[in-house]
């Protein structure tokens, strides 16, 4: 389920209110530890062109 979600949201990070929509699904769907990973990965790769969306919803997870 990581890599779907992964896949998933990179293919429609140039849409903001789309990748908020899929990160807050993202939640509820993975385990812990997945969720780690996630984290880690979106910072690396989305937190420049991202970070109101990942702030909101990792405060808000």
């Amino acid at each position: 389920m990581l890599e779907h979600q992964k896949f998933l949201l990179a293919n429609i990070s140039a849409v903001k209110p789309l990748f908020k929509k899929e990160l807050k699904k993202s939640i509820g769907w993975l385990r812990p530890e997945e969720m780690t990973e996630l984290h880690r990965w979106v910072m690396e790769n989305y937190w420049d062109t991202h970070k109101e969306v990942i702030s909101e919803v990792f405060i808000l997870a």
